[in-house]
């Protein structure tokens, strides 16, 4: 009778027990970041601490649930809210110590309860009215929006596009002036598509055929349209507002049920048909990007030109028609000026948006939908200076309309994270 030798199994290496990972970098910028923070609360809400009682009124009179308002004592909710940051600061401190990363959803925690805290200083003794807060916020984030969606697409596939602003003011220009020949604003938005278009071409043509520089092509650009629409605006609009400035203006329309929802319903579901295409946009640039065959080629267009040209993809082609495309979306941004907001064209009208949707796309890490939040937070800023001075808050408006900058500088500068572009954006690709 034979018997079996024992197989030798050969022994696993060491498995070290689980813990913090002992690799990691300690990154304190977070942590600090949240200190700073927490020590301006301190400051802010308790050492100058206001008396009084903020209401916070969450519903419309034309809501179907009526929400009852929120009154906060000013003073001592200021106390709470920082004692509560001063304890996620430590929190944050703790993990980095422990050599892991401070969870996005507690940072998430933190700006809430700053915000709330702010808001509850800055409104004392008054009611704030937050419906009409977030929805101003989300109307003057709107062309934002499709300009970051343009930038996204632009940059995703190795063009820098700083001719934004020049593309939301001819798209802005464009169909004021076919909205009132026609009387049809679905035609001012389809011209206001192709004007944004128009000015893309331009900027595809110099900066991939003729490798002339992108950024100073960009600027070219914002210059010409500028100028080109103040002039035109002077001559030919202004003399004849009756017929060539007087576009009509999207009706919004209530979508039935989701219309009726608490504080998001008349935000997100009261708004025009410009709005509802601005939230299919952001749907299908995300999943065309990063999923679908054409994100797949546009992404390797601009992370590695050589080696999508290896493969068999048309590097010039594609820079072209998807630098064109980024061109007709921002150009529905600039038609939200004229037939969603203002309702006529003015001279300079856009006023810096191009770079601030090109500032979200870097603050979004060049990604639809962080590109997209990035761009409300800009909106949630500028409407928040409207409604303190409504309610003669003692902040200044000027240090408001500097908060979305500064977030941004922190943003680039690593707090979120590693803010790193497509690696072959900005660089022309000459086929050896």
């Amino acid at each position: 009778m034979s018997t079996i030798a024992p197989v030798s199994r050969p022994t696993e290496p060491h498995q070290p027990p689980p813990g913090p990972a002992v690799g990691l970098i300690r990154n304190w910028k977070t942590p600090v970041a949240l200190g700073v923070f927490s020590v301006l609360a301190l400051l802010l809400l308790v050492v100058f601490g206001r008396d009084g009682v903020s209401t916070m009124r969450l519903s419309t009179s034309s809501d179907l649930i009526q929400l009852p308002d929120v009154h906060l004592p000013t003073r001592e909710t200021g106390i709470v809210i920082t004692v509560v940051l001063f304890a996620i600061t430590a929190v944050s401190f703790w993990l980095v110590a422990q050599r892991r990363k401070t969870p996005l959803w507690l940072i998430s925690i933190f700006a809430l309860l700053a915000l709330i805290g702010f808001l509850t200083w800055a409104g004392a003794g008054e009611t704030i009215q937050i419906p009409g807060l977030l929805f101003g916020s989300l109307s003057l984030a709107v062309p934002l929006i499709f300009g970051a969606l343009g930038g996204v697409i632009s940059e995703r596939v190795g063009v820098v596009n700083v001719a934004i602003e020049g593309q939301l003011l001819a798209g802005a220009f464009t169909s004021a002036i076919v909205a009132s020949l026609t009387g049809q604003p679905l035609l001012g938005l389809l011209a206001a598509m192709v004007a944004g278009m128009l000015v893309s071409f331009v900027l595809a043509a110099f900066s991939i055929k003729y490798f002339v520089d992108q950024v100073i092509v960009g600027v070219v650009l914002n210059v010409l349209v500028t100028g080109l629409t103040g002039f035109l605006f002077s001559q030919l609009l202004a003399p004849n507002a009756d017929t060539l400035n007087s576009p009509p203006r999207f009706e919004r329309i209530d979508i039935p049920f989701l219309s009726e929802i608490p504080i998001l319903g008349p935000v997100l579901f009261r708004q025009t048909l410009i709005v509802y295409i601005m939230y299919i946009a952001i749907a299908a640039v995300y999943i065309g990007i990063f999923h679908t065959r054409w994100g797949l080629r546009l992404r390797a267009v601009g992370e590695h030109p050589q080696a999508a040209d290896t493969v068999g993809i048309n590097v010039t082609g594609t820079r072209f028609w998807n630098v064109s495309l980024a061109g007709a979306i921002a150009g529905l941004g600039g038609a939200y000026f004229t037939l969603g907001s203002v309702g006529a064209f003015g001279k300079d009208m856009t006023a810096g948006a191009g770079f601030i949707a090109l500032a979200a796309v870097i603050f979004g890490r060049w990604d639809p939908i962080r590109a997209t939040l990035a761009a409300l937070l800009f909106g949630f800023a500028s409407n928040l200076q409207n409604v303190l001075s409504i309610i003669g808050s003692p902040v200044p408006s000027e240090f408001m309309l500097m908060l979305p900058y500064l977030v941004t500088i922190f943003a680039v500068a690593g707090l979120v994270g590693q803010s790193r572009g497509p690696a072959a954006s900005g660089k022309p690709y000459i086929k050896s």
